[in-house]
Formats: structure tokens, C-alpha cells, sequence
């Protein structure tokens, strides 16, 4: 034939290891890092898991969602309730909490769905609130001031860090793989055909209604993980705290700036909102304005992120999820 179709890219050949071998070294950090540091990793690991999520969900499927938190604070409490109420051992309520956050996104799925568009966005985040509101007035998780999380008292504090910190390590890695194994089925065609016309997609076969409503329990689930994980690390809860409209800022703002639409983009991105937080944590609030500012920058001169960019740029695709046309020889 005189094209071949090709899957991956001379960047992806050498960044695919490298990110591997990264991955492992990171796995050593316990026996060599700080509390302070390990805390930090798990806090970043459990937002860019959360905003890949979303990048799957709105980047990928067009579904524009300010509500994802939903899931996150139900992970969160699912982690709670099952730990302090069902005894189940706490490292393990992380993937199951994951799965509760799946099965509640069943029947809420056939609320939104029934929205489009703008609405479909504040509807998502109606949801969140109305999650909210419900767990604030449940008096056996504390209610609207929340509860602690005592049973990890009985743990030894070097085994709580390090099995949190490499739970946290196989979530980022996992989210990632995830993606990347995702997009490049033939399930993530159907998603890039939604995105790209949901009505020619469906003429050409395929299932709307279906693609949608696993992708969606996909990012549920995964939503619910990282919120499990971060109040596992935070070891205390509140509805507020859980379910807060800046989890999903945060992530929008993460993805923006990296680049919507790419696996690499949400890396990017929270690498550098981390670096700017720590780096302006003295100026208090001040560096929400720094990083509004950022966004609006970004958004103005490089609307494909920053990652975008460069990877147009210079024709860089560490996780290649599109199939290429050439020549052969």
C-alpha cells in the first residue's frame, strides 16, 4: 500500500519509557523524602487524577461539567462511612468508595443527560450542591461540620504515609494509563466523533446514549478515588471541604492552562499551578489573582495550552492517542 498508519511518534517512543522509569523512581521517595514532601505528592497526585477525569470528560466527550465535585466529595465521605461505620480496612475503602461514586453517577446521569450545552453545565453543579446540602444534614457523618477519620489512629504513622503516598503514585500513574489506553480503542474514536459531531457520529453508528453514559461513570469513578485519597491524607471531612466549587476551578484552570484535549496537557498544567501555590503561599490569596491572570493570558495567546503549543510547535506526543497518515517507503 502505498500509506501506512501509524500509532506512535518518535517522541512517544523515548517519553512512553522515560515516564516509566520516572514512575519508579518515584516509587522509592518514601525512603528518602519528608512527610511534608510525601503529603504534597499525594495532594497533586489526587488533583491531576481529578483533572484528568475531567479533561476526559469535557476534552474528549464535550461534556463542559462544573460539578465533577459531586464525585468527589461522595468518594470522600463513601471513604468515611465504610472505614469508621462498616470497618472496612481503609487503604481498601480507596477503590471502593470509587465504585460507590460509579453507581450513584447512575441514576444522576439520567438527570443531566436530559440537559445540553450551558445547562447541562449548571445542572451538573445544581447536583453537587444538592449532594451537599443532603450529606450536611446526615448526623452520623458529622453533618455540616463534618468528622475525623479515628480509625487510622490504630496505624502506624511511617505505614499510613508511605501506603497513602504509593496509593497516590499508582492514581496518578493509573489515571494516565487510563486515558491513554482509552482514547486509543475504538471506544475512544466514538468519543473523539461525539465531540466532534454528535450527529454525524450517530450516523455513522454510534451509540450516543451508551458512550456517553460509561464515560461518564468513568470519570465518576475516578473522581470518587481521588476524593477518597485526598481525605484519606486529610484525615477529616465537611461537606464544604468535600464538595466545594473549587475543586472543579481548580481543575479547569489545571487543564486550560496545560491544554484541553491531551493527556499531557493536565500534567503540565498541575505541575504549574502546584509550583505557582507553593511558590505564593506567603501572599495568601493573592495568588488566586496570579493564577486568574495566568488563565486569561493563556486562554488569549496560546488557546491550545501551553502544551498545545509546544506541541504543534515542535510536533512533541509523549501519549500519541490519534493515528497518523504517511507515505511508505
Amino acid at each position: 500500500m502505498p500509506y501506512e498508519i501509524h500509532r506512535s511518534t518518535r517522541t512517544s517512543r523515548i517519553g512512553v519509557p522515560l515516564t516509566i522509569l520516572g514512575t519508579a523512581v518515584l516509587g522509592s521517595l518514601p525512603w528518602w523524602a519528608d512527610s511534608s514532601t510525601l503529603r504534597l505528592f499525594v495532594e497533586f497526585a489526587c488533583m491531576l487524577a481529578y483533572a484528568q477525569m475531567w479533561n476526559l470528560l469535557a476534552g474528549y466527550a464535550g461534556l463542559v461539567s462544573v460539578g465533577q465535585q459531586a464525585y468527589f466529595g461522595i468518594g470522600g465521605y463513601a471513604l468515611f462511612g465504610l472505614a469508621e461505620t462498616a470497618h472496612v480496612p481503609p487503604f481498601l475503602c480507596v477503590p471502593l468508595s470509587g465504585l460507590i461514586a460509579a453507581l450513584i453517577a447512575v441514576p444522576t446521569s439520567r438527570v443531566v443527560f436530559r440537559l445540553h450545552g450551558g445547562y447541562f453545565a449548571i445542572g451538573t453543579w445544581v447536583v453537587a450542591e444538592v449532594f451537599r446540602l443532603a450529606i450536611a444534614n446526615v448526623s452520623v457523618v458529622g453533618g455540616g461540620s463534618g468528622t475525623s477519620l479515628t480509625v487510622m489512629g490504630d496505624i502506624a504513622r511511617s505505614t499510613r504515609e508511605w501506603t497513602t503516598y504509593w496509593l497516590a503514585l499508582a492514581l496518578a500513574a493509573g489515571s494516565i494509563a487510563l486515558l491513554y489506553g482509552l482514547l486509543r480503542s475504538r471506544f475512544g474514536l466514538a468519543l473523539f466523533a461525539i465531540r466532534d459531531n454528535e450527529r454525524a457520529a450517530a450516523s455513522q453508528g454510534v451509540d450516543i446514549g451508551s458512550t456517553k453514559l460509561r464515560i461518564y461513570l468513568v470519570t465518576a469513578f475516578g473522581c470518587g478515588v481521588a476524593g477518597a485519597l485526598y481525605f484519606l491524607m486529610n484525615l477529616r471531612i465537611s461537606p464544604d471541604a468535600a464538595f466545594g466549587v473549587n475543586w472543579t476551578a481548580y481543575a479547569i484552570f489545571i487543564v486550560v492552562i496545560g491544554g484541553i484535549g491531551s493527556i499531557e496537557g493536565p500534567i503540565v498544567g498541575a505541575v504549574i499551578f502546584f509550583a505557582l501555590r507553593e511558590t505564593l503561599a506567603d501572599f495568601g490569596t493573592g495568588y488566586l489573582i496570579v493564577l486568574g491572570a495566568l488563565a486569561v493570558v493563556t486562554m488569549l495567546r496560546f488557546p491550545q495550552g501551553l502544551w498545545g503549543w509546544l506541541a504543534d510547535r515542535f510536533d512533541l506526543n509523549v501519549f500519541p492517542v490519534r493515528r497518523r497518515i504517511s507515505k511508505s517507503d
